[in-house]
């Protein structure tokens, strides 16, 4: 009986233990780009792309912290996109990024019916994922990190240059549309935050 005890509670315990590290594991992960992660020690093409990426992931955070519900529903006229559709495009764009890094195919499938906030959480896991791939490829990773798109039966690919200039490029774009429409929609962006520092202000 008392070795029975014993077990219960070693289980119980591991129980508890287990799930504290689930929950904090799941708060820090709200924190990505909170502010810009620490500069590397060196340069490398890896490297250098990664930060650039950063620089998206930090500008997305706080472009999309304290969003409220008529801000994702603010257009400026009937022929522009809503916030929320312009942050479902950026959701799309970092997949789009991730998917090359990951050497996997962009397949054309419906749109996911989830919140605001569990995709402002996703498209910053994607940001996240990409700069981690990054920052440990050599130059010949460069050659496979092809952006390729699978519908029916036909299939296109394009180089890692096109990753810069198309999904990279258009998501720094539109994150700045979402500091301008949060504006217009009378909330406006963090004043305290610093890009070129990618901190807060004290």
């Amino acid at each position: 009986m008392k070795y029975t005890y014993l077990i219960l509670m070693f289980l119980s315990y591991n129980f508890v233990v287990n799930a504290q590290d689930l929950k904090s594991s799941h708060s820090n992960s709200t924190d990505y780009y909170y502010q810009i992660p620490d500069s590397p020690n060196s340069y490398t093409s890896g490297n250098v792309l990664a930060r650039v990426i950063d620089g998206l992931g930090f500008r997305y955070y706080w472009a999309t912290d304290g969003l409220r519900k008529e801000d994702l529903e603010y257009k400026p006229n009937n022929e522009a996109r809503t916030i929320i559709e312009t942050l479902d495009h950026i959701y799309g764009l970092t997949q789009t990024i991730t998917n090359a890094l990951r050497l996997k195919p962009n397949i054309k499938a419906a749109s996911e019916a989830i919140s605001f906030d569990e995709k402002r959480l996703k498209t910053l896991e994607n940001i996240k994922i990409a700069t981690e791939i990054l920052k440990n490829s050599t130059d010949e990773d460069f050659e496979k990190y092809n952006i390729i798109f699978k519908k029916d039966d036909h299939t296109s690919e394009y180089p890692f240059w096109n990753l810069l200039n198309g999904p990279v490029a258009d998501a720094l774009w539109h994150v700045g549309q979402i500091v301008s429409l949060r504006r217009s929609s009378g909330n406006p962006f963090n004043s305290k935050v610093n890009v070129f520092s990618g901190k807060l202000k004290e």
